[in-house]
Parts: structure tokens; sequence; C-alpha cells
């Protein structure tokens, strides 16, 4: 006897809005503030946002910081790609990116920026890629939502909310430059 399984389809649905456009905004200029207290100022300072959303989110904190201290932090971006562990659910093999970061990160203090930390593989995988471009002095990671269910021993330095979720639910955060939308939901997973 086979027993066929019917593919489930899963949708998410929403289940609440955790943030508005302005709550991020006040998140950030929070995050750069203690970004620039935690460093003694910007001297040697740099963020690297993760790909995707984490760039947009680097860019931002980077001007609020240039407002802060009225002088420039280098930007730059990181595709992890190549460097995630799940490669094999992911398709073909990935392109790697190479010099994107767009500065040196030689013995300076770099803030990695991604969007949401949940199992900590992402944050695993952006420190890989980061080696691969040199050595900086101290790596803090900075994240707009912390959402629990760490696979790995990886925590935020810096965090904008911290949201206890379950495994059948879903941040999602939607970025202007990205998405057309400003605002970070909490979904939940239906079949």
């Amino acid at each position: 006897m086979s027993v066929q399984h019917s593919p489930r389809t899963i949708t998410l649905q929403q289940k609440a809005q955790l943030m508005s456009p302005s709550e991020i905004e006040r998140t950030l200029v929070r995050l750069a503030h203690e970004i620039v207290e935690k460093n003694d100022g910007i001297d040697g300072l740099g963020l690297v946002g993760i790909r995707r959303r984490g760039v947009p989110l680097a860019e931002r904190l980077g001007k609020i910081i240039t407002r802060i201290e009225s002088a420039k932090v280098p930007v730059g971006t990181l595709d992890i790609t190549f460097y995630r562990d799940d490669l094999s659910t992911l398709g073909p093999k990935p392109v790697v990116q190479q010099g994107e970061i767009g500065f040196s990160i030689e013995d300076r203090n770099i803030v990695l920026v991604d969007d949401v930390l949940f199992t900590g593989r992402t944050t695993r995988a952006a420190m890989d890629a980061l080696f691969s471009h040199g050595r900086p002095r101290r790596v803090q990671l900075c994240v707009l939502i912390d959402r629990g269910h760490r696979e790995l021993p990886v925590e935020a330095s810096f965090v904008g909310r911290h949201v206890q979720t379950t495994m059948n639910e879903v941040i999602e955060v939607k970025l202007s430059e990205i998405d057309d939308a400003e605002k970070v939901l909490l979904m939940e997973k239906t079949a």
C-alpha cells in the first residue's frame, strides 16, 4: 500500500503589526546612539549590512550616526550567499560577490547589521564572509528584531526589539528601499 502525500501549501497570515514607520525610525536613532556610545565614538568604526534588508538598515544607521557625530562612518554591504550552510535548499551553486564591502575592515570595529536574528546561522555565515575580507579589531551584531530560537551561540550587541515567537510565527520586516512599505509584521503560518 502506498500513501500519497499532497504537498501542503503554507501561507502567511498577518497576526500583528509590531512596528510602524515612526517606531522603526525611533528604534534606529536609539541603536545609533548605543553604537556610538559602546564604541567610544566613531573612530575606527564601520557598519556592514547583511544583504538584503540589513543593507538599508546599515545605511540609515550610518546617516543617523553622521548627524550625531558630524562625521561620516563607512557603510558597506556583505553578500553571504556563498557562506550559508543550507545551500542544498537554495538551489544551484551561488556566485561569490567579491569586494562588496567597499572599505577596509582591517583593525576596525565592525558592526554587522541585519533585520532579524533567529537561529544565528545568517550571523555565522556573515562572520565567515566578513573574515574573508580581512581581520577586524572587533565584530558586533546589530539587529532590528531578535526573535529567539537560537541554534548557535550568537547574541546581538545592539537589539531594536526582543519579540518572543513560536516556531509557527514569522517576522516580516518591510523597508521602503526594498518593499515600498515600512513596517514590521508578526505573521502566522497557516496550512
